[in-house]
């Protein structure tokens, strides 16, 4: 597989959007949790399609995700983050199994209608302050485990769960890197086998994982000095923007 030939037809200004886009939802990512997945369709669908989104992102994730759970070792919660893997495993392979078997327009459909509802749903966890034990971390996470394994952005939803059980802070970040290792692990394998992984989604993968490995460190640098308020205002107008442009190019079609 000549990964390089992935890059046939992008041009070297588009590459260079890609990346910079990489590095920003990285960073994003490493103060609020999340970002990479919400932000990089906005770039991606117009470039190589709906299609490929997905398994782009769950590649490069790994990287973004190995990153982050080293710049926040000391934090995970791994006795959380063991609840949410075993409830959700199975549950991630039949999601990305199920988006394996959608078209082009119906993945576009998916992945915006995911980022738009991504904002209320943050918000709305986040006023009702819900508080969940061990029983109902693993029960949800089998919920959770559908929508991972067949959207991008739906990385809030992580977020919330583990907040609503008991975690803050850098705790949430660094479980939740543990978590999206796995989880991408097996979206990836499902992949593999459904023969999804091209040349294209090997080469903007790697692109993407490696110019996102150090913008957990940057995060980490500034993640006292940023407003998370600030950025996070930005990446739900640009969410819901960009689910709306994906729908209604879904429903041209």
């Amino acid at each position: 597989m000549n990964i390089l030939g992935g890059f046939a037809d992008i041009s070297l200004g588009q590459l260079v959007l890609v990346g910079g886009i990489a590095l920003l939802a990285s960073v994003v990512g490493g103060l609020a949790g999340y970002g990479t997945g919400a932000l990089m369709p906005l770039v991606l669908v117009p470039l190589v399609g709906a299609e490929p989104v997905v398994p782009i992102i769950a590649i490069s994730a790994i990287f973004t995700n190995i990153s982050r759970f080293v710049a926040y070792f000391r934090y995970a919660d791994r006795r959380r983050a063991l609840i949410v893997v075993g409830g959700a495993m199975l549950s991630t392979a039949l999601g990305a199994y199920g988006y394996t078997r959608l078209t082009s327009g119906g993945a576009a459909f998916v992945i915006g209608s995911m980022l738009i509802l991504s904002v209320p749903l943050r918000r709305l966890a986040k006023h009702r302050d819900i508080r969940i034990g061990d029983t109902g971390l693993g029960v949800s996470a089998a919920g959770y485990g559908v929508v991972v394994g067949g959207t991008s952005g739906s990385g809030v939803i992580l977020l919330s769960l583990l907040m609503a059980s008991g975690l803050e802070g850098a705790a949430v970040i660094a479980t939740d890197a543990v978590i999206s290792v796995v989880t991408g692990l097996i979206k990836i394998s499902v992949f593999g086998l459904a023969g999804v992984v091209t040349a294209q989604v090997l080469a903007f993968a790697l692109l993407i994982g490696a110019i996102a490995i150090p913008g957990a460190f940057l995060a980490k640098a500034f993640v006292e000095r940023m407003p998370v308020h600030v950025h996070t205002a930005i990446l739900d107008a640009a969410v819901i923007v960009g689910g709306v442009v994906m729908i209604a190019a879904a429903l041209r079609h």
